[in-house]
């Protein structure tokens, strides 16, 4: 697959230079909440009288990471917690939704699904920033940032992707009557609803929409699988680094980052994780085409399919090529919000923000590529 990029005719992929997903530390904040819109001092009463066990605010700090919703790590007398907002600005509708997040959380603990420990959601209405927000446990543990994780053995290597798609497996499996989440979506063809979703959002992104999207939207329309009926809880955002590993062993602390949860197509997750294998590691890529993944204890695209039908009990996934597409534009798609909002002046990391609305072409790209020569990886 990455032989073919940048041949004639072709996109040049290589030519993105956008970093993703990175990690960029901030100090402690203490004498103002900044960024939350609030007083420490008035986040600390707050959050006292929301949540019983909690005491004592001390640091604040901002995570630099999650380009959506800002997100804080509170250091207090009574234990670490973590606050996650919604963004200052004007804001897309149905974006940034913090309240479903609290929600799938809250409906997962107790299932096989590893959640982090939710406590407290705040409404707009009662918000001390007048912005909803929700607090969670901190989960000590690791985030691994590089896919090939370079700093692995082998074998850790293959046990930590095998735990990632036993957790997927997990999720599809939910019974979402019995975890009281089946109005968590809307009914009926799930590709075809979603992709009116991310059309319609890409559109209002941009003043001018590139020639390579629209062909993609196209094609996805005219290429649009007959809805099979298949409908599990989805994640939308099933990557390595959103995930806290344990600090000892290849098992899976908590999955975070639940914005994009809905009922939908299970093979919506699996194509948006098996991205990540097309595109490169290099620069500050971070992918694993290129990687002799044999030789480095991982997983082919085909044989983490194949390990994930097997744990569900499916067998061979049709129309393949159109969900990699399809998970290639809706991505393309959610960063072209998160470049039009840096371009508003309310990105949570605007610099990176930037970078991520550079990276729309190349994604764009990638889908091109599957769209004309298919998914052989």
């Amino acid at each position: 697959m990455i032989g073919r990029i940048g041949a004639p005719g072709r996109p040049d992929v290589n030519q993105w230079l956008a970093s993703s997903w990175p990690i960029i530390p901030n100090g402690g904040m203490k004498e103002a909440a900044i960024g939350i819109g609030v007083s420490h001092a008035d986040l600390d009463a707050y959050l006292t009288a929301a949540i019983p066990e909690f005491d004592g605010l001390g640091d604040v700090t901002k995570f630099g990471t999650g380009q959506s919703n800002p997100t804080y790590k509170l250091e207090a007398a009574s234990g670490i917690y973590v606050l996650r907002s919604k963004p200052t600005g004007k804001l897309l509708p149905s974006a940034h939704a913090v309240d479903r997040e609290f929600a799938v959380m809250q409906a997962l603990a107790g299932t096989d699904v590893p959640v982090p420990e939710v406590l407290h959601l705040a409404e707009p209405q009662t918000s001390p920033s007048r912005r909803m927000f929700f607090v969670m446990r901190y989960l000590p543990g690791r985030i691994f940032w590089d896919p090939a994780l370079p700093q692995m053995q082998n074998t850790e290597r293959t046990a930590i992707y095998d735990a990632m798609n036993a957790a997927l497996a997990a999720l599809h499996d939910v019974d979402v009557d019995a975890v009281g989440l089946s109005d968590f979506g809307k009914p009926g063809n799930y590709f075809a609803r979603q992709l009116d979703r991310w059309s319609k959002q890409y559109l209002s992104s941009v003043d001018d929409p590139a020639e390579a999207m629209v062909e993609i939207m196209d094609w996805l329309g005219a290429h649009m699988p007959a809805d099979d009926g298949a409908v599990s809880l989805t994640h939308g955002d099933w990557r390595l680094d959103n995930m806290i590993f344990a600090s000892d062993k290849a098992a899976i602390a908590g999955v975070l980052d639940w914005e994009l949860s809905t009922l939908g197509h299970p093979m919506a997750d699996l194509a948006y994780q098996c991205m990540q294998w097309r595109l490169p590691n290099q620069g500050d890529m971070r992918g694993l085409a290129g990687i002799d993944r044999a030789a480095h204890g991982l997983p082919s695209e085909a044989d983490y399919v194949a390990d994930y039908a097997r744990r569900r009990g499916l067998g061979a996934i049709e129309d393949w090529p159109f969900y990699l597409v399809f998970a290639f534009f809706r991505l393309a798609a959610i960063l072209a919000g998160v470049a039009a909002r840096a371009a508003a002046g309310n990105a949570s990391n605007p610099k990176m923000a930037r970078k991520y609305g550079a990276a729309v072409p190349a994604l764009a790209a990638m889908a091109t590529i599957v769209m004309h020569d298919g998914a052989d990886d």
